[in-house]
């Protein structure tokens, strides 16, 4: 599976951004991460290919970032993509 390229903090919008949907499978891998009790640090490596021992504050910031737009997502967000689109 091919992860989409991703910035180090998804976008701060109230809407459901272009970002979240290309990284939903991302958000929903975090959330399960989370719910199973997985070390940030081996979901980190594993959803983004990043190398912890290297630059820690990086990684910690990437996963800690793209886990609060994950539960923005399953707490807010996914009311906008039952909404119809505009075109």
């Amino acid at each position: 599976m091919t992860m989409p390229a991703f910035e180090d903090h998804p976008p701060e919008s109230l809407r459901v951004t272009p970002y979240d949907e290309r990284h939903w499978a991302t958000y929903l891998r975090l959330l399960d991460a989370e719910a199973e009790g997985a070390d940030w640090r081996d979901v980190v490596s594993i959803l983004f290919g990043l190398d912890v021992c290297h630059d820690p504050d990086r990684a910690k910031a990437v996963h800690d970032s793209h886990l609060v737009r994950a539960r923005w997502m399953t707490e807010t967000g996914y009311r906008y993509l039952l909404e119809p689109r505009l075109q």
